[in-house]
């Protein structure tokens, strides 16, 4: 794979279903981890803090060029989805950087497995 870099940007075109769009596996084949998180109110600030969220997942994103497939941040629903090679504790590595970068980013799901409390 070659080294690539993250770009993300403000376009204005109808959304597509990231079902559609997101990758489920990677090159090799091998499925890929997902992560969704919330921005609070992203949609309502201004422009200049948009972009300066933008710049910032980008910024967290980019340490992880290598294993990231896709990030898509969707201002209807405030939402960032990032689907990334699949690889033990890259999902907590990956939300972490986020938080870092974005502190009000919140992670959407729950790690907790009861099948582990047996």
């Amino acid at each position: 794979m070659t080294d690539k870099n993250i770009t993300l940007s403000l376009g204005i075109k109808p959304a597509e279903p990231l079902w559609k769009i997101a990758p489920t596996r990677d090159e090799d084949g091998n499925r890929a981890g997902d992560l969704l998180m919330i921005i609070p109110k992203l949609k309502t600030r201004p422009k200049h803090h948009i972009q300066k969220t933008l710049s910032e997942i980008e910024a967290a994103l980019n340490q992880f060029k290598h294993l990231v497939l896709f990030a898509n941040v969707d201002m209807k629903l405030n939402t960032l989805w990032v689907s990334f090679k699949a690889e033990p504790g890259m999902f907590a590595e990956i939300a972490a950087a986020l938080q870092l970068h974005v502190p009000e980013a919140m992670v959407v799901g729950d790690m907790y497995n009861p099948l582990n409390n047996k």
